[in-house]
């Protein structure tokens, strides 16, 4: 079957991207709203692109009402976030916070989420999260027919839980991705777990 995305809706676009990209990480992204409460949504449009300096793309679409999402207008106003990865325990609550609510309404307040504070850092990080990225923005662009907000930050800081990480032979630090179990995105209403890990080392 080929199919020729320029016959189809920006909506069918979307069905066949999201159900064809797979499995896509999550990024769980806490902001601040401009009454200084905070702000919580998943994005799976979403990846580490550079590592020097180290830095990740956000792509956020708009709310129905065609609005901008509640964490572009607090990344284009604002300069910092935190970026979670969540596990895959944790799906029920990342999909809660996807919920459209009014702007300045906070899904911590409606999840119940446990967060925590870390040293020298104005927002505070979702604690049952095993990583937690602490970012501030490095540029934002919009693009697209429909206009889709890039928010490009760069990772200042990275939090990691103790109990999934090690050394490697060479000394460096390891983290157990199965510890981790990061839920992973698939289309429609579904997502994944990791499952099995294949080693196949790169040639030379």
């Amino acid at each position: 079957m080929n199919i020729d995305l320029g016959l189809l809706s920006s909506s069918s676009v979307y069905h066949l991207m999201t159900q064809s990209i797979i499995p896509r990480p999550i990024a769980w992204v806490l902001s601040e709203n401009t009454d200084a409460s905070h702000n919580l949504a998943p994005f799976s449009y979403f990846n580490a692109i550079a590592s020097d300096p180290p830095l990740c793309v956000l792509s956020m679409g708009k709310k129905p009402s065609g609005g901008p999402k509640d964490t572009a207008e607090n990344l284009t106003k604002g300069s910092f976030c935190v970026v979670h990865i969540a596990s895959a325990d944790m799906a029920a609550d990342v999909t809660a916070t996807a919920a459209t609510l009014d702007y300045g309404e906070s899904e911590l307040e409606h999840s119940g989420l446990v967060t925590c504070k870390h040293e020298n850092w104005k927002l505070p990080r979702v604690t049952a999260c095993p990583i937690a990225f602490y970012c501030k923005v490095y540029d934002t662009q919009e693009i697209g027919n429909a206009p889709q907000q890039l928010v490009f930050v760069e990772i200042l800081s990275i939090y990691i839980d103790d109990a999934v990480c090690g050394e490697d032979e060479k000394g460096r630090l390891s983290i157990d991705a199965l510890k981790v179990n990061p839920l992973a995105r698939l289309g429609a209403n579904q997502y994944a777990s990791l499952g099995e890990i294949l080693n196949n080392k790169r040639p030379n």
